[in-house]
């Protein structure tokens, strides 16, 4: 027969490594999150290519300095979101594999044309 002292440290034991474990696929937190910032002028956007790592979730700041809204739009990254002329919006990405993730302005598609990198 084990004594009391042996099977609290066990139970200890058990439950840090089972805490361990999840903490281990924790999702990534708001405060990992890398800021990145895009202007939208002329019916371009500036960087029209943003390098982020991968990995870790983003928050997309896109500031729109035209005076016409523009819509942000991506189906690899499954956004849209409407930028009023003058204003700004903040786009939240979950943590992004490796890879080329295009965008582009909706409202002028012939021109507003970029794409994420996750490196």
């Amino acid at each position: 027969m084990r004594s009391t002292g042996s099977r609290l440290s066990l139970t200890a034991a058990a439950a840090a490594f089972a805490v361990a474990l999840l903490l281990q696929g924790a999702p990534a937190r708001a405060d990992d999150a890398q800021m990145v910032t895009i202007t939208i002028k002329d019916h371009k956007f500036d960087p029209a290519e943003v390098h982020v790592p991968a990995g870790r979730p983003i928050i997309l700041v896109v500031k729109n300095a035209d005076q016409t809204a523009e819509e942000f739009e991506s189906s690899s990254l499954k956004v849209e979101k409407i930028i009023a002329g003058g204003q700004q919006g903040t786009v939240r990405l979950r943590p992004l594999a490796v890879g080329s993730y295009d965008f582009f302005g909706e409202f002028h598609e012939d021109t507003a044309q970029g794409k994420i990198i996750a490196e």
